[in-house]
């Protein structure tokens, strides 16, 4: 079952992608730009797929490198037609031209994904070649190009991210998310590091939570519990937060994915389908701006949205990929709910393995069973299937980025330790001796 899955859903990252440059869309709704977070999935993707024999190692370093080198050469400047800036990128770029696409923002969050599978390249293509040699200097200029002190702008928190025709967005990373990826590397960066404070002015913001009998850091969306365990074995590692709690994000993510079942078990809103074997409430498209009657209520339902529980928003949509991307955490709880999505919705499974989302509470035009079901598929929900599939397989990916030494100088820095970062040395975690001997 997960072998046809990751198999279905790997091939999103070969077909979806310009060839000429590696940029991969963000969706495949017809006139998609690229996606920065989508092309670090991808970056990562390759090198389990060249593990797992679902494409050729060469062909896996080609991909890759063709990436890294457009990367690299693309215009860093303040224009506002450029493809980056002090090291950071745009949201989405254009698939032909890599230029900044739909006014998009220079974004925090999304380039640390991107450098994260730069690095997590780097540290599996480790042959002597001249090709895997180039991986490995090119992924290292990227990342010490970001200059994490300027994304502060003079605060304690990073910024979101900056538009040349305003300057920084005013929003900042202050609260629980995916950004402990986003503060790990900032703090393990050899050029430009951000300070220790800033990681406990982001762990200031933490909302610890007792919601159905589950103590633990909340957040709604399941995808905030997920995106920086794709890249970090957080398994008996703990920050100062954590260590006062007695658990450690990756307990706390467990218990989140349990909260949603619960939350579904209970369905406090009466949605269809709501159960034990039927939940997964996270950031995902919806079907559209409507208000109409169901079943003699009077339903809300929305587009993309990020969606959470227990108080919502929660419209009834459901997304098969989160549940996938929390099977690592819980997998007495997902691999049944896989199964029985496989059986009970056969219509969410398609080219690229699970659509985005679906809603069976919404009026259904009498075509099938369910109300309503996404067109396409998002690389940002396609990555973490693949990778977090083999995460709970073999720890593949999680290995890897152990091997990075700004990982791991980030992490003791953020003050993380037990666990494997007892375990690994300062030269252990430097792969093929590049680049930060003196910053570990």
């Amino acid at each position: 079952m997960l072998d046809a899955l990751q198999r279905e859903t790997f091939q999103y990252f070969v077909e979806e992608v310009n060839p000429d440059n590696g940029l991969v869309r963000d969706r495949t709704a017809e006139g998609s730009p690229a996606s920065i977070t989508a092309i670090g999935l991808g970056l990562a993707a390759y090198a389990v797929g060249a593990e797992r024999g679902l494409v050729s190692r060469d062909e896996a370093a080609e991909r890759t490198l063709t990436t890294l080198r457009f990367l690299w050469e693309s215009p860093q400047s303040s224009a506002p037609d450029a493809t980056g800036y002090k090291g950071f990128y745009y949201h989405f770029l254009d698939m032909e031209s890599g230029r900044r696409a739909i006014t998009s923002e220079l974004s925090t969050i999304d380039t640390t994904f991107l450098l994260a599978g730069a690095l997590a390249a780097a540290a599996y293509f480790d042959d002597e070649t001249e090709e895997e040699e180039e991986i490995r200097e090119l992924a290292d200029e990227l990342y010490r190009r970001a200059d994490w002190e300027w994304a502060l702008d003079g605060g304690n928190t990073v910024s979101h991210g900056w538009r040349p025709e305003q300057g920084f967005l005013a929003w900042r990373w202050e609260a629980y998310s995916e950004a402990l990826l986003l503060y790990a590397l900032g703090l393990g960066s050899p050029t430009h590091p951000l300070p220790e404070e800033s990681y406990a002015a982001w762990t200031d913001g933490f909302e610890w939570r007792e919601v159905y009998d589950y103590a633990y850091v909340h957040a709604g969306p399941l995808f905030i519990h997920q995106l920086s365990h794709v890249w970090v074995d957080l398994r008996g590692i703990q920050d100062d937060f954590m260590r006062e709690k007695g658990i450690d994000y990756f307990e706390n993510s467990r218990r989140a994915a349990l909260v949603q079942q619960q939350y579904a078990v209970r369905n406090p809103e009466a949605f269809k389908e709501y159960g034990e074997r039927t939940w997964g409430i996270t950031a995902s498209a919806g079907p559209g701006d409507y208000t109409c009657e169901v079943d003699g209520r009077e339903r809300q339902f929305y587009g993309y949205l990020a969606r959470g529980v227990p108080e919502g928003p929660d419209d009834g949509t459901l997304s098969p990929w989160a549940v996938v991307a929390s099977l690592p955490f819980a997998p007495e709880i997902v691999l049944p709910t896989i199964r029985h999505y496989d059986g009970a919705y056969p219509e969410m499974r398609h080219a690229y393995g699970y659509r985005c989302s679906f809603n069976p509470t919404f009026p259904s035009d009498g075509s099938g069973k369910v109300g309503w079901v996404s067109n396409g598929y998002y690389g940002l929900n396609q990555g973490p299937i693949v990778l977090m599939i083999e995460n709970y397989r073999t720890g593949f990916l999680w290995q890897l980025m152990k091997r990075c030494p700004y990982l791991v100088r980030g992490l003791r820095r953020a003050g993380f330790s037990g666990g494997w970062l007892s375990e690994v040395g300062d030269t252990e975690a430097l792969h093929s001796g590049e680049g930060g001997e003196d910053e570990s």
